[in-house]
């Protein structure tokens, strides 16, 4: 069937309109993956395999409506989207069309943000909001249909609801889900979850197909060539423009919005829209009415989806690469990996034209693109996820029947890493340490630093820490010959213990400097700093918050700018990232990684690296990030003390490091602490700060 004949079936009614329409037979529900019978959707659809774009509007009403018939004996419906954008977009359109008040009957829910009531039976929320729901509600109980959309896309957390639900299904046969896919993605599921019930929605016939026998270096700059190109020749219609990363649609859209103001008048207006997951604000740009001028949605991997609201896509433009990070376990560091996108991605590009527009593809046509999207499971770090269904073994689900097992060493390294968090007891059990730590929507280690600033009386500072690294960067990248300036108005905020430090200095003065919306979007412009980001950072922190009230854990009173506070925030970073911990070598800022005996620098945007010159580089770090692909670059990075290191360090994972000339002078020091200490003379007023150490070392029980 194709998808004009299923258009053609009304979207505007409300429940009970729908139910005299027989489109539901009030006894079962469809499974386009997963359960038992197909028989309410409408007769004209069965012999059809999985999802298109119209299927996420129109299925997941179906399933309320199933609900509704039923008199919601078994619970409502959730509709889970990967993205948090789509998912507020999809129910804003459907509470349109069914002609209801969003926030009642229709409803979202997505990080930091939930627009929901007692009478909501249709709700759209991200993965990552609905797998930490099923903490608390591990079966589901709250809900008669999951819906899970996307799941071609295969990230981290579709993939660990597709596992938990296959088990929740077993304890609650009455539960029903329906997966929605873009095929080749939908063999594979079917292959693993045996004989279900299957709906194809055909989707529209692809227009023109162009390739071309450039290579992936020169596709960049072909693809904005060619924009330029389509718009010259006044054939109308937008263009969508695919590139290989979010860096690289920002880089267009400002090479983009330079060439259009040198380009006729007559020609008509450009602009350029960023369509990505980074990007997607839904400014108008993206809905208005495209009179007189050509919109250029520069979009990269995991957008296709993005484009349901734009239906005046006449050319399509496909550079055929995506630049993704690839973890890998051995050395702890994920790196930037260019390669081509699968005939999945391909073929959901070209049917953007629709029948009559033109689809240019920058690589050969004889090009072997891989069937399906890799899994993310299999190239990300897994520890959080490890954690996570640790928490659900707790809740009663003992087992997560992976469609894509993770890779063994990335398990065995996640789950390493949690015994060194101390989340793990000696049975390699959730200890009541990792119990606590899976509730907070933190990554494990920025989790344990969290609990343990509770005890260390900085938590005041380290939720902010905590709050503006969790959330993306406050950092805009320079304009182009403003590198300078933009500098100097940073190093305003550096503070001489580090960046982490200046982290807070930027938020604190962010809140105590601006009142009003409008004041703080003046101030970041000013000082070259992202408003949205550092909003989000104060969202987080005001949750992160609430959750250390809830679970009663003591948040200190700020003391920033004292010697105390700076070796408290200090001893907290340290109990979640010990494993984190480079040595300057040889007094250049080459500094070696204690634990994957790597080399690095550090970030030319640290503190440090802005002041090395002057100040020098300290010769002990604790590092946030590290990435083999960012110019073998370390970023956020504090000055330690080798004496705190070992203060916090688990003695088995100091046993554990690889030997190195690091570790022997840390060993040293060790020894002479254990066998000096009650020979060390009364220290005078300026070692205050290693008395300060010393006196606190039996305090130290959150290992």
């Amino acid at each position: 069937m194709s998808v004009n004949s299923l258009n053609a079936i009304p979207l505007r009614f409300r429940f009970q309109t729908c139910l005299t329409l027989n489109i539901i037979d009030e006894q079962c529900i469809v499974s386009a993956v997963l359960v038992h019978d197909m028989s309410f959707i409408p007769a004209v659809l069965r012999s059809l395999c999985l999802s298109i774009m119209c299927s996420c509007l129109q299925i997941p009403q179906w399933c309320a409506e199933f609900c509704l018939s039923a008199q919601y004996q078994h619970g409502v419906v959730v509709c889970s989207q990967i993205q948090r954008r789509q998912a507020v977009d999809l129910a804003l359109r459907v509470a349109d069309e069914m002609d209801i008040n969003i926030g009642h009957e229709i409803g979202y829910s997505i990080p930091l943000e939930t627009c929901c009531s007692n009478d909501t039976i249709l709700r759209f929320c991200t993965d990552d909001v609905l797998l930490r729901e099923m903490m608390s509600d591990p079966m589901l109980e709250h809900y008669g249909v999951v819906v899970i959309d996307q799941a071609h896309e295969r990230t981290v957390s579709t993939d660990v609801l597709l596992g938990l639900l296959r088990e929740v299904l077993l304890q609650q046969p009455e539960l029903r889900v329906v997966v929605l896919s873009a095929p080749p993605a939908s063999d594979t599921l079917l292959t693993h979850y045996g004989n279900v019930p299957c709906l194809h929605l055909d989707a529209p016939c692809a227009g023109e197909v162009i390739h071309s026998n450039s290579s992936s270096a020169e596709s960049f700059y072909s693809a904005l060539r060619l924009a330029l190109e389509v718009h010259r020749s006044r054939e109308p219609g937008d263009v969508a423009v695919f590139l290989a990363s979010e860096q690289e649609v920002v880089c267009a859209c400002n090479i983009l919005t330079k060439e259009a103001t040198r380009m006729s008048v007559s020609l008509g207006e450009l602009i350029a829209v960023p369509l990505c997951p980074g990007h997607t604000g839904m400014c108008p740009q993206i809905t208005e009415s495209p009179q007189k001028r050509r919109r250029v949605f520069i979009s990269c991997s995991q957008s296709e989806d993005l484009f349901w609201l734009v239906d005046t896509i006449t050319f399509v433009i496909d550079t055929g690469v995506e630049k993704r990070l690839v973890y890998n376990p051995r050395v702890r560091a994920s790196s930037e990996v260019i390669r081509p996108i699968s005939k999945c991605q391909a073929e959901m590009r070209k049917r953007l034209t629709g029948s009559t527009g033109k689809c240019f593809c920058l690589y050969p046509e004889d090009v072997q693109l891989p069937a399906e999207i890799p899994p993310r499971i299999l190239e990300s770090n897994i520890t959080s996820t490890a954690l996570y269904l640790k928490r659900m073994e707790t809740a009663g689900i003992g087992h997560c029947d992976f469609i894509s097992r993770p890779d063994p060493e990335g398990l065995m390294q996640a789950l390493e890493e949690l015994d060194y968090l101390a989340a793990l007891d000696n049975d390699g059990n959730l200890s009541e340490m990792g119990i606590i730590m899976s509730e907070l929507p933190l990554d494990p280690q920025m989790a344990k630093a969290l609990l343990a600033s509770c005890e260390f009386d900085c938590a005041s500072e380290m939720l902010t820490i905590a709050a503006m690294l969790t959330a993306p960067s406050c950092f805009i990248d320079p304009p182009v010959g403003m590198v300078t300036e933009v500098m100097r108005c940073h190093v305003k905020f550096q503070h001489p213990e580090g960046d982490h430090f200046t982290l807070i200095n930027i938020y604190n003065t962010f809140k105590r400097s601006q009142k009003e919306p409008c004041d703080q979007e003046q101030w970041c412009e000013e000082y070259f700093l992202c408003c949205d980001a550092l909003q989000t950072s104060d969202a987080i922190r005001a949750q992160l918050t609430d959750i250390l009230k809830r679970i009663e854990l003591p948040i200190s009173e700020p003391a920033f700018g004292t010697k105390t506070n700076a070796l408290n925030i200090k001893r907290a970073l340290l109990a979640g990232y010990f494993m984190q911990i480079a040595r300057d070598v040889d007094g250049s800022g080459n500094y070696f990684m204690l634990l994957n005996k790597h080399v690095a620098q550090v970030h030319r945007l640290s503190g440090y690296g802005a002041k090395a010159h002057k100040l020098g580089l300290p010769e002990w770090i604790l590092f946030h990030e590290y990435n083999l692909s960012d110019n073998n670059c370390i970023r956020t990075v504090t000055q330690i003390s080798p004496q705190a290191f070992l203060q916090m360090v688990p003695q088995y994972f100091f046993c554990n490091l690889p030997p190195s000339e690091s570790k022997e002078i840390l060993q040293h020091i060790l020894d002479r602490d254990r066998t000096g200490n009650a020979r060390t003379k009364p220290q005078p007023a300026a070692m205050e700060t290693k008395t300060e150490e010393a006196e606190s070392h039996d305090r130290c029980v959150v290992q």
